[in-house]
């Protein structure tokens, strides 16, 4: 099982601001994550889709090939902008 966590208008999007999430296998890749996400349908599919959106693990921001393991977790953040 993995943490994961919504933030801003994601969290809104889909109605959920965090999750346990059981990986399909012992080890998955983000993009594995997503792909299992999505198959939720909308508006999951919809948010794991947007290419801009941030994922990091255990707090450090990842690429969609990142490894991700029981007890790890796991936020989903739509791209940030100063001001």
């Amino acid at each position: 099982m993995v943490k994961i966590l919504y933030f801003a208008r994601l969290r809104d999007q889909l109605s959920c601001a965090e999750e346990q999430f059981e990986l399909a296998v012992g080890k998955s890749s983000i993009d594995e994550i997503k792909r299992q996400l999505a198959a939720r349908g909308d508006p999951w599919s919809e948010v794991m889709q947007d290419m801009n959106l941030l994922v990091a693990v255990n707090q450090v921001i990842v690429e969609p090939t990142a490894i991700v393991e029981p007890g790890d977790e796991v936020g989903f953040f739509p791209p940030v902008t100063g001001g």
